[in-house]
């Protein structure tokens, strides 16, 4: 046989053998599923089943197990065998048949480009349910789940309960292989391909085995006569910057645009209706006005309203006669009758007057709409740090000092924080030793001790005493002979300076004989002294004096010096500033005021309390922070560099706060007040301008008799302990 035959031949098996592939692919696929059962029960004694895994859920590790490989080569094989037992019949068969089919290579050759073009899966299966695009949640409250292709509907299956699912996938050992189908509402088996897909996606392999993904690179480009690239030469200019071309065309359609060349369509108004009679609860008119608010709804009839109730809803004739003796606001306004059928229901007799009634409710009853904040109360409360972190601080009684027969209403530390001084309404002032208790000196006077205050200087241990009109300077005799001589010089008075008209007419220096010092009386009244930090200028308040209430006195110079202020209101009390010399503070009832005493007094600051009346004031050490008592039991804390209003207002006491003081060292400060305690602050303010201060209260102390309350307070100049003057004639001494 020539090799020309031979070719023809082949020709001819060939070209029968491509005209009946439906035939062929018919008998494959019939063949495929047996080979698939057969497999399925194989793999079923031995799959590695997790029993943990519900239906439907597939891992990785699933599909990783060596039964798989083992089984795919025995299929490989098989197929290959099947395959060419196949093509041998099928090679008879075309022999066979050829001429018949010669005639018809249209029609084959239309059923091969079909077979060859589809490879999808859903043209093998057609889906049993019908429905397309419909969503399945319409059929949520159905008994079926679609229609079939005959129109027949395809019934829900019945849902098992959790613990049935999981007993039949722990009894089903080919349970990870299915998965659940909503849209035919039944369970899909995979196959053995699909397993095959999903395990080599799972280890990040392409999904087709006969994909190759190092393919060897086909060089299109010819390169025998290219012995430099195809262009070296520079990018060009009009890569980099904008294309005038466009923005030619973006100014011509602005310019259509502006001249109305080219128009937009506008977009449809919706129109304002709605419904007349419709419900308002359902209405969209509360997103429209805000202050809307639908009305009450009418309470529902009852069963008491019905034509024809039960008996128990129809009162009794004594209950008719208990309701004629109740007022007519507490008197049912309905009462139950019964009627044999609706046509003896006579016409309701109030049925006007309620519809009025109703009315008037809409009309005239306001309706507000309150915003409901749900906030923890526990997240408002401000962190503050544990107190055991900001000790020492006072907290506990350590000392008494008795002596006073009335109450104290003034004490003063000495500035080494050795000796304390008092001032008592009987007339005596005291000088106590801080550690022992013990009464060192005590002076008597005829009238009552409104204020003491020690010099500030260690060199001179100088006690003022205010009492009525007279300010006294007393020697306490507490230093060395040196410092002694020294005081006895100072508080003599041989040469006094003449003084103008103006403070010659508010104070008098006067010699005092009886304990050789120095008394300066004035024409009203004392109820506050302020030493300077210096220790040679005091400040005196005469809230009686007006415009003249406040003057300063030199102690070295014997002079007395009104202010070149105008005052405004009655003042309460004055501090000098720590650090500025010349900076003078000056505490109405309502304000406080800042002036400058080297500027002739002109005004700096201005802060505002929002207090009905101050009681006292006290300044911190640096000099910027400011704590003002009130009469009212509050207690503003002022930045001045801050603002001109309170940084914190603290409600501590409810009775009214008789003294406030800085520590001049730790962090402290401290109220006393007329309800007979003394509330201890932590107020730590930082260096950093950016930082608000601290302010943590700390203790609450108590101790002293409800007669009078704390008087006043002051801390120790070194340690963290604190003096409390009470109504009852004792001073207390309280320790960390």
């Amino acid at each position: 046989m020539t090799k020309k035959n031979q070719g023809a031949n082949e020709d001819q098996v060939k070209e029968p053998k491509r005209k009946i592939v439906p035939l062929k692919s018919q008998k494959e696929d019939v063949k495929s599923l047996k080979e698939e059962e057969d497999l399925l029960l194989d793999s079923g004694t031995d799959s590695d089943y997790d029993g943990d895994s519900l239906s439907g859920s597939l891992n990785s590790d699933d599909f990783d197990s060596d039964i798989f490989e083992s089984e795919d080569d025995d299929d490989s094989h098989r197929e290959t065998e099947g395959d060419s037992g196949h093509e041998g019949s099928d090679e008879v068969v075309d022999s066979e048949d050829g001429e018949e089919e010669d005639g018809s290579d249209d029609e084959g050759s239309e059923q091969r480009e079909v077979a060859e073009e589809s490879d999808s899966s859903e043209d093998e299966v057609a889906p049993r349910n019908t429905v397309g695009d419909v969503p399945l949640e319409w059929y949520k409250d159905e008994k079926h789940i679609g229609y079939d292709i005959t129109g027949k509907k395809i019934t829900k299956k019945e849902k098992r309960d959790k613990l049935d699912s999981f007993l039949a996938t722990m009894d089903d050992s080919k349970n990870w292989r299915k998965v659940y189908d909503e849209y035919n509402d039944e369970e899909v088996e995979l196959t053995k391909e699909e397993s095959k897909l999903i395990r080599r996606m799972l280890k990040g392999e392409a999904p087709h085995a006969d994909f190759d993904p190092y393919a060897p690179y086909v060089d299109w480009f010819k390169w025998e006569d290219a012995i430099h690239p195809l262009s070296s030469a520079p990018e060009p200019k009009r890569r980099f910057i904008p294309s005038k071309w466009e923005a030619k065309k973006v100014v011509k359609l602005v310019r259509a645009i502006r001249k109305g060349l080219i128009k937009f369509d506008k977009p449809e108004e919706e129109p304002n209706v709605y419904l007349l009679w419709g419900d308002d609860s359902a209405s969209d008119q509360k997103s429209k006005h805000l202050t809307y608010i639908p009305p009450p709804k009418l309470k529902l009839p009852g069963h008491e309203e019905s034509y024809n109730p039960s008996l128990e809803y129809i009162p009794s004739e004594e209950e008719k006669a208990s309701y004629e003796l109740m007022y007519e606001e507490d008197r049912p306004k309905f009462i139950p009758k019964r009627f044999t059928s609706l046509r003896s229901i006579p016409a309701y007799e109030n049925a006007l007057k309620e519809s009025f009634d109703r009315c008037l409710d809409l009309y005239l009853c306001p309706r507000v709409r309150k915003k409901r904040i749900n906030i923890d109360p526990e997240s408002l409360k401000p962190k503050l740090p544990s107190r055991k972190d900001l000790r020492p601080y006072p907290n506990s009684c350590y000392l008494e000092y008795k002596g006073h027969t009335g109450p104290v209403t003034s004490i003063s530390t000495e500035c080494s924080g050795q000796w304390i001084a008092s001032g008592s309404t009987d007339g005596s002032v005291r000088i106590w030793e801080v550690e022992t208790g013990r009464c060192l000196k005590v002076w008597q006077f005829d009238e009552a001790v409104k204020c003491v205050a020690w010099n500030p200087l260690p060199d001179f241990p100088i006690l003022a005493v205010a009492m009525g009109v007279d300010l006294f300077f007393l020697n306490t005799e507490l230093g060395t002979d040196e410092e002694q001589q020294r005081i006895e010089e100072l508080l003599r008075l041989d040469n006094l300076p003449e003084l103008d008209e103006a403070a010659a007419a508010i104070a008098k220096w006067l010699p005092d004989e009886k304990y050789r010092g120095i008394k300066i009386r004035h024409f009203k009244n004392l109820s506050y002294i302020d030493w300077h930090p210096r220790g040679d200028y005091l400040s005196a308040v005469m809230p009686g004096g007006e415009t003249r209430g406040v003057v300063i006195h030199q102690l070295s110079a014997h002079s007395t010096k009104r202010l070149p202020i105008k005052m405004r209101g009655l003042p309460v009390c004055t501090l000098f500033h720590p650090n500025h010399r010349g900076l003078f503070i000056i505490a109405t009832k309502k304000y406080v005021r800042v002036y400058n005493l080297h500027k002739n007094g002109e005004p700096i600051k201005k802060l505002e309390t929002g207090l009905r009346e101050i009681s006292s004031m006290a300044i911190h050490p640096g000099g910027d922070n400011l704590v003002v008592g009130s009469k009212e039991g509050k207690m503003c804390w002022f930045d001045m560099d801050l603002s001109s209003k309170p940084y914190k207002i603290l409600k501590n006491h409810p009775k009214d706060i008789t003294n406030v003081g800085f520590h001049r060292s730790y962090p402290l400060f401290a109220s006393c007040s007329e309800d007979s305690t003394a509330y201890v602050f932590h107020g730590k303010v930082y260096s950093d301008l950016n930082e608000n201060p601290l302010i943590v209260p700390l203790e609450i102390l108590r101790g002293h008799s409800s007669k009078g309350g704390v008087l006043d307070c002051k801390f120790h100049p070194r340690q963290p302990w604190l003096f409390t003057a009470g109504g009852d004639s004792v001073i207390k001494l309280y320790c960390h």
